[in-house]
């Protein structure tokens, strides 16, 4: 097996290969003709998230040959599995019905991991130019200034974000329950459309709390730990540990979760 790369070696890494995939990703923005598909249940996809992924490869294998990939865009059997524990999870466009539709709402998410564990993950979101990244016990760093998540105490004060699923059966009804649930408590809930997006702001103080249900490992993977290492706090809607692969994720600057907690898991959580 071999040894695992510095998390720090690793935030960087992420950093280059987020901030190049990004700067493909703006070559598209808004031009016209672009050529779009739509993913049966998962939404869409267009030239610009295949370009941009196919930089963040060529920039991560070069330096970490040995890794593995789980990318939204190639399947598992286009890219070999390494043997080793170390895997790349990238979402090279989070956001991408934003993206299609001119609304400015969308980033790159890279993230490392190793034994199972995200140790470094970037965010970058091109169009504002902010560089979103963490390793584990470093940190979070928005353009290399630390950051840390907000000091709200009351939900009353609190502005949330949340997204929704693709799927428009009764698992939406539910999703808008949690959302009426909140708007009820909360001084105002967003939408933006973007998972790892919603996490940065978290991280970043932004926002003070963000819920949301069927999401696949790249859309968290990064934000999740940049969430934990700006004091945040990251579980499943029942306070458990969050997992990749988990079938919901609740992100807060940690004062707010349980107040959260006890409004969005009523609404989503069938166990209840």
């Amino acid at each position: 097996m071999k040894r695992i790369p510095s998390p720090r070696f690793l935030e960087n890494l992420l950093a280059e290969a987020a901030v190049a995939s990004g700067k493909v990703l703006m070559k598209y923005f808004n031009r016209k003709g672009l050529k779009v598909s739509e993913k049966t249940g998962a939404g869409l996809v267009t030239e610009a998230d295949l370009s941009s992924e196919k930089v963040s490869i060529r920039i991560l294998k070069k330096a970490c040959p040995h890794f593995a990939f789980l990318t939204e865009e190639t399947s598992p059997e286009d890219i070999p599995v390494s043997p080793q524990s170390g895997r790349f999870i990238l979402d090279p466009l989070d956001g991408t019905t934003n993206f299609v539709h001119g609304f400015p709402m969308f980033c790159v998410s890279a993230a490392a991991e190793w034994n199972g564990e995200v140790v470094a993950g970037a965010i970058y979101h091109p169009v504002l130019g902010d560089l979103y990244t963490a390793s584990k016990g470093r940190g979070a760093f928005i353009n290399g200034k630390r950051m840390k998540v907000s000091e709200t105490k009351k939900t009353r004060d609190a502005l949330l974000t949340t997204g929704f699923s693709y799927r428009r059966d009764l698992l939406l009804i539910a999703e808008m329950d949690a959302f009426e649930r909140l708007s009820g408590n909360a001084r105002a809930i967003r939408r933006p459309g973007s998972a790892a997006l919603d996490l940065a702001y978290v991280a970043r103080g932004v926002f003070d709390g963000f819920w949301e249900r069927r999401l696949s490992p790249w859309d968290v993977a990064a934000g999740s730990l940049i969430v934990k290492e700006a004091g945040g706090k990251v579980t499943d809607f029942s306070g458990k540990k969050f997992r990749l692969g988990s079938d919901e994720i609740l992100a807060s600057n940690g004062v707010l979760h349980r107040p959260l907690m006890k409004h969005v898991r009523p609404a989503l959580d069938p166990r209840s």
